[in-house]
Order: C-alpha cells, then sequence, then structure tokens
C-alpha cells in the first residue's frame, strides 16, 4: 500500500511539475534600476500593464534584471521570451542597447520601449518593425508643476535629477522654465532661479548622502524640490519630512502617497503608453518601426488633479488656463538649454553672461 502511495505521489508531483514549466505569460516587463514599486517609472507603467491584462485577461509577469548591465538586461528579456512573452515592454533609456539586440534576435516578439528607442554600441538608432518607441514631453509636466508651486507661494526652488540623461534634463528645464513664467505673471520681475540648487545625483537609488544634501538645501531657504529621480526622490522626502513647511514635487506618476511632503508630481503618462500600446498589439494595430512623442496635447504630460495635491491656494482655473495655452502652442515649453535661456529672455528677465553659463552648465550635468 505504501508503495502504491507512494507511486502515486509521484505520479501527481510530476504533473504539477509539468504544469507549472507550461505557465507562460504573454505580456512581460523588464524593470531597470528600480522595481514595481518605486513609486515612479517602473510602478506607473506597470500598473498600466496590469490594468490592462486583468481588464482583459491576458497573462503577465515581470523580470527583474540580475544587475545594470546591457548583458544582464538582454538575460532577462531572454527570460521573458523563454517564459512565453509575445510583447515585452521596458521603462527607461538603459534598455537602448539591450532592445537593439533583442528585436534582431525575436523578431516575431513585439517591444515597447519607454523613454529610449533602439541604438547599437556606437548609438546609432535603428527601430525595427517590430519596435515601438514612446518619448514624453518631460519639460511640460515640469514647466506646470513648477508653475504650480511658484503660485501657491513656494518661490524659492531647487531641482534634483537623477542622471543628466536627455529626459531628465528636460525635467529640469521644464522646472526653471515654469518658474520664470510663473514669476512673469505675478510681476515679480527681479526673480531669478539659482542654478546652485540644480543638481544631478548620479543614480536613481535612495541614499542617505542625497537626503543630508537636500536638507541642507532646504536649511539654506529652498522651499521646495523638484526630485526627478526615481527611487532616490524618497531620500529628498525624509529631509522634507524631518522639517517644517519644506515640500517635494515628485516624477512620472503620482508620488502623493509616498510622503505627506509631496506637494504635487510631474507626471509622464506611462502606464497609459504601456496600456494604448497593449491594446494596439492585441487588436492587430500595432505599429512598429517609428518612434511617438507624448504630452499635454494627448493628456500625457501635466500633474495630477488637485485634489491630490497639497496645494493652499493653487486654483483649477489657474491650471486649466496654463495648460489650454499649452495645447494651443501659445506657450512653447523649452526643451534644450539654448532655448530655456531665450524663453526667459522673451519673458522680460535679464540674465548676465555669467548667470547664463552657471545656468546652462548646471543643465549639461557640469556640477554633478
Amino acid at each position: 500500500m505504501k508503495r502504491v502511495l507512494a507511486l502515486l505521489f509521484t505520479i501527481v508531483f510530476s504533473v504539477l511539475l509539468v504544469a507549472c514549466d507550461s505557465v507562460t505569460y504573454e505580456i512581460a516587463m523588464i524593470t531597470d534600476t528600480g522595481d514595481i514599486d518605486d513609486g515612479s517609472f517602473n510602478q506607473g507603467t506597470w500598473e498600466g500593464i496590469k490594468r490592462y491584462a486583468e481588464e482583459k485577461g491576458k497573462s503577465y509577469q515581470y523580470y527583474k534584471p540580475a544587475g545594470e548591465s546591457d548583458e544582464q538586461y538582454l538575460a532577462a528579456i531572454d527570460l521573458a521570451v523563454s517564459g512565453g512573452a509575445k510583447i515585452v515592454i521596458t521603462p527607461g533609456f538603459y534598455f537602448e542597447r539591450p532592445v537593439y539586440e533583442a528585436q534582431i534576435k525575436y523578431p516575431d516578439v513585439k517591444f515597447v520601449l519607454i523613454d529610449g528607442e533602439p541604438r547599437n554600441a556606437d548609438g546609432d538608432s535603428d527601430i525595427k518593425s517590430n519596435t515601438l518607441a514612446v518619448y514624453f514631453q518631460e519639460e511640460q509636466a515640469a514647466f506646470i508643476a513648477a508653475y504650480a508651486t511658484y503660485r501657491d507661494g513656494k518661490k524659492n526652488l531647487g531641482y534634483m535629477g537623477g542622471i543628466a540623461v536627455p529626459a531628465v534634463q528636460r525635467f529640469g528645464i521644464g522646472w526653471v522654465a515654469g518658474a520664470y513664467y510663473a514669476a512673469k505673471e505675478a510681476g515679480d520681475t527681479s526673480y531669478k532661479f539659482n542654478p546652485t540648487y540644480y543638481t544631478y545625483l548620479g543614480t536613481f537609488g535612495p541614499s542617505d548622502t542625497y537626503k543630508t544634501q537636500a536638507g541642507a538645501w532646504y536649511d539654506a531657504g529652498v522651499e521646495a524640490i523638484h526630485a526627478a529621480a526615481g527611487g532616490a526622490g524618497l531620500s529628498v522626502m525624509a529631509a522634507a519630512g524631518d522639517r517644517q513647511n519644506k515640500y517635494v514635487i515628485g516624477v512620472d506618476s503620482d508620488q502623493r502617497d509616498a510622503s505627506s511632503t509631496v506637494l504635487t508630481s510631474a507626471v509622464e503618462g506611462v502606464g497609459e503608453a504601456a496600456y494604448e500600446a497593449l491594446d494596439a498589439f492585441f487588436n492587430d494595430k500595432f505599429e512598429g518601426g517609428k518612434s511617438i512623442t507624448l504630452g499635454v496635447k494627448e493628456n500625457a504630460a501635466g500633474i495630477p488633479a488637485l485634489e491630490r495635491g497639497r496645494f493652499a491656494s493653487f486654483t483649477k482655473a489657474l491650471h486649466d488656463a496654463l495648460v489650454a495655452k499649452i495645447k494651443t502652442d501659445e506657450i512653447v515649453v523649452p526643451a534644450t538649454a539654448d532655448d530655456l535661456v531665450e524663453f526667459i529672455a522673451e519673458l522680460g528677465f535679464t540674465l548676465t553672461e555669467q548667470e547664463v553659463n552657471a545656468l546652462k552648465t548646471a543643465i549639461a550635468g557640469g556640477g554633478q
């Protein structure tokens, strides 16, 4: 009898193993340097994937690379494809080279690269027909966030980016531009953004060093810091939390619930972009071989609903009027350092050559 039971157990266990091995996930996401609960880029993308998959009854899974090298990212993509992925979504510029290789290696798999496009080792772009590259006008989201922050009475502003890559630079440029535009409307003709309080941390991970640095800024008079730095923003929030009336502007997704110090967030529609790409794929409407850029006009850049913010006086009327001007191109938000300097001059502010150079140097990452 024992032998029969043992044999039965072996058979059942073998069946279970086969069943487990046969589980496949048709939708896959590969995380970058963070995790799906980073409160930022990864989490926003994952939430869009999860929403679509659960609405439509699709199987989905995320894979976290063992490290941050191209080889480790590609290994995670290999694992996703071997696990049955028909479409792989990769959030972040770190995936540019891995996806370049993967799109060739797996021509029957679709790839969605958010905030970047496939590039070879020489940096040359090549988007194959099975790949869609999605960009955002980060500068527009940060512009609205800075405008709201200034009009809410917080005028001494700082900017902490993660790494000085184009997307993070655009957040900073829009942040500075929005502050100047708000100052212009408020009649504050003497306003100047201090580039001393504009820096890149060199990473997207939290650190006590960044908490200390942010704390020093707050103690020097900075009232609000836009932390476009992924998980490193948590360190800025911790610094603000140790002080009175100090605020953080979150990034990528609505970070209100991460800290009571979050005034608002400069949001990109990463989740919506993932959702729409999946919907196109499963309805045979996937358009690869190109890049698209989404912004305010596509409702893919801005700040969360005002009730999600912690504003004391900023109003919906002010918000809606600003957004309308961006949508109609009455306001063209600058996306480069040169355009920012020209934008500031057109508003009627005068910067010395030294001030211009200091601002451009900060944006380029010279102070990192």
